[in-house]
Formats: structure tokens, C-alpha cells, sequence
């Protein structure tokens, strides 16, 4: 692409008003600083400032080429049949509509020639170019050719054909050997494959392998909720487990003890990381994998469902060149990607960042990104040592596990660097509660720590199946909300009906909900006289902290959540 088109490009979004002429001008001088290697719509893209629908709308215009939205819409079969999917995986694109003697094509590229002309070729129609998100088009590929469906249901076939037996005997020293060649048969290879796909095309973020009495549970977590799957028969469990166990690079001889593993795999095209965690039960072993994309990440504190008044109050702490900014919250909730959306929002081209990270989940252009590393020594500590020997301006330390890893990080942000870093609490409060626990001395963590984000993730209202509806009295009570019938007359509340977008659940998605505690002189005054958490939390208040039940309030009025996500997510007393 030529400096001219790069121009257009952002000029289109100025002019649409999705970006401000100081963001395009901020976005152009790293582009610079990359050495023009990456297109300035991708650039925007990974700093937040736009959508990838966005981007590839405004590109879209530029080439003048329709834009077409895929999430929305149901391609008939007799039209996928045009064309292979072996071919529509190829040049990432799927036919839409057949009208007479013309297809509409939306592709990836639509200024592909070569494409467009084996099409015509291939079924003697004129190809009407469109264009769409990579990802909705391989969602739609996977959708219309129910790939992983008919992998699943071909391979299941195989296995319910067989005899399943319930109390199969071994004797030890030959169950390695067995397994190992069972692991390398052809269906269980296909069987382990399926579920993967499948996983991918559900956007599930967890894969759970459950061995029963007399047979294998398969559920996936898809927007934070574990949702049955299918059942395997009792007979492929050894195969299967040992399977995976070696995908892993772990010790299939080995039943009776936990194991962690690493699977990495390139599917359609794009880079998967599986972490694998093995536990033996009562029926065999489980097996648990976190699935992990890490060629999409949904990075950018504007993505990240803050409110106004939170993103102004974080931003402002971003801004700071030392201290140390904390994230809380259960695993799950996305303390990975505020810390990212963080990191590319302070990325400018002039500092150097170093993370430490176990594992490396995501790759950000521009940062050095260190993995721990056990067996050669490579701990949070002895890597955060070696880190601050880098010159770094800004550090991100994956986990405070430990005191040492604490006090050098608190040190390190004492001394002119800006430190992000995870903690695993309730809330913003108890974060000081438990440095203390680790060991840190109060005064450190008054002086050095800047502010504390603790977060949720909620599921979002499905937008194809929204409705209002009247929630109960007693939940609207229990959530804090004091509505009284007039109040409640203006108030709207929503939720999905369930539709065929949302697998009839009325959610797709998930927003943020969020309580960020900065760290005033009344509170470091409070930390310093060792004072309670409800103490600090009343402190943090005054200071302008909303508590997470405020902010899920907030996202409620606004159509956002139900309340019955609310409290399943936010509720503790």
C-alpha cells in the first residue's frame, strides 16, 4: 500500500469520526517507527483506536468495494456448493448470494485477481467482489461446511461401532506401550482434531475432557459458562487421554499424579497455544486445556467496556512514569487482556517495555516478552532481576506469586519504572491485604502503588434477540438497586429471548465490569496505619472509586447485562 492510500485510509476514518487527527498523526509516527512494515488500518487496530469491522469497512471504501456483515446473515447451502471449501479456505472468501449469472463473493481480499478469476472459471459466473472481517469469514466457512460437526459425528461413528469395554485390565508395564499406539491410531487422531475445531469455531475459551462410569463427558466454556458438548463412548478414553498427553509433550506412563503441558498448533491459518492440564479421578484421568488465540486479541482500553468516568480516572494512571498499577480478579476475568490493552496504550515507540510473562499469551509488536521457564531457572523473580539490567521504562510481571517477586517489583517501581502486575483478590481493597499477607512492608505499597483495577467479566445481552422485560423485586433488591414504582416506570431492563446467533442462551459476548481504587493520600494513610480493607474501601470511595455492584448497575441501565448476570457474576453477600 502506497503513503497515499495509507493517508486515505485514515483520512476516511477522521472524516467518518471514529478517529481524531492528533490519533491518525500518533498512529502514522509508529507506523514510522515499525519501518512501515505494518498497514496503518492494523496498526490502529492493535492500539485500540478502532474496530477491525472498522478498518475493514473504511478499506472497503477505499477500493470501492461493497461492505458486507456475515454475523447477520444465514448462506443458503446451494450456494456454499459453488465452491469447494478446500478453495474458499485458500483464498479466505465465501459466496453469499447467487443471483442469475452472478455470485457475490465477499472475500478477504477482493482485489485479488487470481481468485476472482479461477471462480469465474470454475462456475462460468460473473464474481461480484465484497469485502469482510477474515474472522467472519472463516466463522461463516465453518458454519456452512460444518466442518467440525461431520469431523465429530464420522469419527463417533467409529467408535460406537465397537464393543465398549467398561473394566478393561493392563498390566503396568504394557500400558505406555498400548497407549502410546492407540494415541497414534487414525480415529482418535481425527476424534482429538474434532474437538479442538470445534472448540475454535465455538469460541470456547476451555475444552474439558470428563471421563464417567460409562462414558466421556466433552463441555465447553463459551462466554465464561461451561455448556455440555457431546459424549464419547467409555472405549475411546485411553486412547483419547494419551492423546492429548502427547500433543503436550507429556508423560502418558504417568496416571496417577497431575501433569501441565503446552499444545501449539496452527489452525486455519492462524496461531493457537493450548495450555493442558491433566488430573487423575476416579474414572481416569481429566484433562482440561485453555485455549488460547494468539494472532486475536481483543486489545484496547476503548474495547474494554469501562465507563467514562473509570477510562479517564485509568488513563490518567497509565500517564504516570513510575509506580506500580495493579489488576485483581479470579482467573477468568481478563486481567490478561486489561493488562495488554494497557501495554499497547503506553506502547509509543519511545520506551522500552518488558514483560515476564507464564506463559506468553499474546504477541505485541514492539515489546520484548519473556516467558518463565521453571527448569532453566526463569522465575518471576530471577527474570524480573534480569529484566531491570534491560534499561526498561515499563515492566509488566505476569503474577505476584511470591514476596521476593513482590518487594522487586514494588523496588522497581520505587525507582522510575511503571509496573503493571496481577494480584488474585476480591476487590481493589483487599490487594493491600494481601501484599501485606506476602510480606511486603505497608510503607512500600503506600509509596509505590499507584492504583488497583479489580474486574469481572459479565455476559453481554445477545443485539439479534434483545427484549424488555420486568425482573423480579427481589433481585432488583438484592443487587443494591432501591427503585421505587416511579423510578421503575422510566427504567428499561433487557435480556436475549435466545435466538439461533446465541445457541438460545440470549447472551453473546462479554463486557468488563470493573472497581478502580486510586491510591489518595487518605488511603495511603490508612495503608501505612494498617487499617482494615472496609476502612480503605470507604476511603477509596471518597476518592472516586465505584464499586463493581455500581458499575454492574451502570451496565444494566444501559441495556448492557441482565441483572441475573449481574449477580451471578458480582453478588457476594
Amino acid at each position: 500500500m502506497t503513503a497515499t492510500q495509507t493517508n486515505r485510509i485514515g483520512d476516511l476514518l477522521v472524516e467518518k469520526g471514529l478517529l481524531t487527527q492528533d490519533q491518525l498523526l500518533g498512529a502514522m509516527d509508529k507506523q514510522k517507527q515499525l519501518g512501515g512494515k505494518q498497514a496503518l488500518g492494523e496498526i490502529l487496530v492493535s492500539m485500540g483506536l478502532i474496530s477491525e469491522k472498522d478498518r475493514v469497512k473504511a478499506l472497503g471504501e477505499q477500493w470501492g468495494v461493497e461492505y458486507i456483515d456475515l454475523t447477520e446473515l444465514m448462506i443458503p447451502s446451494e450456494v456454499t456448493n459453488l465452491i469447494s471449501q478446500e478453495l474458499a479456505r485458500r483464498y479466505k472468501m465465501i459466496p453469499v448470494e447467487l443471483t442469475g449469472n452472478r455470485i457475490k463473493m465477499a472475500m478477504k481480499n477482493p482485489l485479488d485477481i487470481f481468485a476472482t478469476d479461477e471462480i469465474r472459471l470454475m462456475t462460468g459466473k460473473e464474481v461480484i467482489p465484497m469485502i469482510a472481517p477474515e474472522d467472519d469469514i472463516l466463522l461463516a466457512i465453518n458454519e456452512s461446511y460444518r466442518v467440525a460437526a461431520q469431523n465429530l459425528n464420522n469419527v463417533l461413528q467409529t467408535f460406537q461401532a465397537e464393543e465398549v469395554e467398561l473394566d478393561r485390565k493392563r498390566p503396568e508395564d504394557l500400558a505406555a506401550e498400548v497407549d502410546q499406539a492407540e494415541a497414534d491410531a487414525a480415529p482418535i487422531i481425527q476424534l482429538a482434531n474434532a474437538l479442538i475445531s470445534r472448540a475454535i469455531q465455538e469460541k470456547a475459551s476451555d475444552i474439558h475432557i470428563e471421563p464417567g462410569r460409562e462414558s466421556i463427558r466433552i463441555r465447553y466454556r463459551v462466554d465464561g459458562i461451561l455448556m455440555d458438548g457431546l459424549t464419547v463412548p467409555k472405549n475411546a478414553q485411553n486412547a483419547l487421554t494419551s492423546r492429548f498427553k502427547i500433543m503436550a509433550d507429556m508423560d502418558i506412563a504417568e496416571k496417577r499424579a497431575p501433569q501441565d503441558g503446552r499444545i501449539s498448533m496452527i489452525i486455519q491459518g492462524k496461531q493457537f497455544d493450548f495450555r493442558v492440564s491433566s488430573l487423575p479421578a476416579v474414572y481416569g484421568e481429566k484433562i482440561v486445556m485453555r485455549v488460547l488465540d494468539k494472532s486475536n486479541i481483543n486489545i484496547g482500553l476503548h474495547r474494554l467496556g469501562l465507563l467514562p468516568h473509570t477510562f479517564e480516572m485509568f488513563e490518567s494512571m497509565l500517564m504516570r512514569s513510575y509506580g506500580i498499577i495493579l489488576v485483581t480478579g479470579p482467573t477468568g476475568s481478563g486481567k490478561s487482556t486489561t493488562l495488554y490493552s494497557s501495554l499497547a496504550k503506553v506502547n509509543s515507540g519511545e520506551k522500552n517495555i518488558i514483560t515476564i510473562e507464564d506463559p506468553v499469551e499474546y504477541e505485541i509488536p514492539g515489546i520484548t516478552q519473556v516467558g518463565v521457564n521453571n527448569k532453566a531457572n526463569m522465575t518471576f523473580a530471577a527474570g524480573l532481576k534480569a529484566m531491570l539490567r534491560q534499561d526498561p521504562d515499563i515492566i509488566m510481571v505476569g503474577e505476584m506469586r511470591d514476596q521476593e517477586t513482590a518487594n522487586i517489583a514494588i523496588e522497581a517501581a520505587l525507582t522510575g519504572h511503571l509496573v503493571f502486575s496481577t494480584l488474585h483478590t476480591n476487590d481493589a481493597p483487599g490487594a493491600v491485604a494481601r501484599l501485606m499477607d506476602m510480606g511486603v512492608e505497608p510503607f512500600l505499597i503506600a509509596s509505590a502503588t499507584v492504583g488497583v483495577m479489580a474486574q469481572r467479566l459479565m455476559r453481554r445481552v445477545c443485539d439479534k434477540c434483545k427484549t424488555t422485560y420486568e425482573p423480579p423485586k427481589e433481585a432488583i433488591k438484592r443487587l443494591g438497586m432501591n427503585l421505587d414504582e416511579m423510578e421503575r416506570s422510566r427504567v428499561t431492563f433487557y435480556r436475549g429471548r435466545g435466538c439461533e446467533v446465541c445457541k438460545g442462551t440470549g447472551y453473546k459476548g462479554r463486557v468488563g465490569c470493573y472497581e478502580l481504587m486510586p491510591v489518595t493520600d487518605k488511603v495511603r494513610e490508612l495503608i501505612l496505619a494498617h487499617a482494615s480493607a472496609y476502612a480503605i474501601r470507604e476511603a477509596a470511595i471518597e476518592g472516586g472509586m465505584r464499586s463493581l455492584k455500581e458499575d454492574a448497575m451502570e451496565k444494566i441501565l444501559l441495556g448492557m447485562t441482565t441483572l441475573e448476570e449481574s449477580l451471578r457474576v458480582i453478588y457476594s453477600g
